[in-house]
C-alpha cells in the first residue's frame, strides 16, 4: 500500500467533524509526522482539508443496497443513513462477512438476534437488512430513541447497557464503535 493510500485509509477512520485539517511535517531524520490537532512551534503544512475528507467519504459511500435500505427504513421508521452507518461499521458492506464471535452478514447479526428478528438467511442482503433494521427499531424503542444507547446495545447487547444503569458500557470496543457509527452516520447524512 502506498503512503497516499494509507493516509486515505486513516482519514476514513477519523471522525469527520473532529478537526478541519490534517497537518504534516518532516523532521530532521526524514520521518513524516501527521496530526489532526493544530500544531504549534513546528513547520507543519496542511495536507488534507475537511473538504477532501468529505470527498473521500463520498467515494467510499457504497450505494449497492440503497433500495433495500430505503424500503426497510420506511417500514420501521429508522433513518436510512443510520442503517447504512451501522452496515459500514459492521461489515464494510460485505454480505458474506462473519465475525470471530459468530455475527453474520451485512449488519453482523448474532444467530440469536437473527432468530429473534425472524431472519432465515443472514447472508441474504434483503433478509439481513430487514432483520438489522427491525433490531435497530427494537433498540430505539427499548432505549427511548437514545442513539448512543441504541448503538452501544447493538454492539455489546441490550443487557450490558441495562447492567450499566442505562449508560454506554465501559468497554473500549463499544465506546469506539458508538463514535465510529456516529461519524459514518453524519457523513452519510451529508450525502
Amino acid at each position: 500500500m502506498t503512503l497516499k493510500g494509507a493516509l486515505i485509509l486513516v482519514l476514513c477512520l477519523l471522525p469527520l467533524g473532529a478537526h478541519p485539517a490534517i497537518y504534516t511535517y518532516v523532521d530532521d531524520t526524514g520521518i513524516s509526522h501527521f496530526t489532526n490537532i493544530l500544531p504549534v512551534g513546528k513547520k507543519f503544512r496542511v495536507v488534507i482539508s475537511e473538504r477532501i475528507k468529505y470527498v473521500v467519504a463520498r467515494v467510499f459511500n457504497n450505494t449497492a443496497y440503497d433500495g433495500i435500505i430505503e424500503r426497510h427504513a420506511q417500514t420501521h421508521g429508522i433513518d436510512p443513513s443510520l442503517i447504512k452507518a451501522v452496515m459500514k461499521a459492521e461489515s464494510n458492506f460485505n454480505p458474506n462477512a462473519m465475525s470471530h464471535k459468530g455475527a453474520q452478514g451485512l449488519m453482523q447479526l448474532m444467530p440469536d438476534t437473527a432468530r429473534l428478528m425472524k431472519v432465515e438467511n443472514p447472508f441474504d442482503p434483503e433478509d439481513n437488512i430487514r432483520g438489522g433494521t427491525k433490531y435497530l427499531k427494537y433498540l430505539g424503542d427499548t432505549f427511548g430513541g437514545n442513539l448512543d444507547l441504541m448503538l452501544a446495545a447493538y454492539n455489546a447487547g441490550p443487557a450490558r447497557v441495562k447492567e450499566n444503569n442505562m449508560n454506554i458500557p465501559p468497554y473500549d470496543e463499544t465506546r469506539t464503535y458508538v463514535q465510529r457509527v456516529k461519524s459514518y452516520y453524519n457523513s452519510f447524512k451529508k450525502n
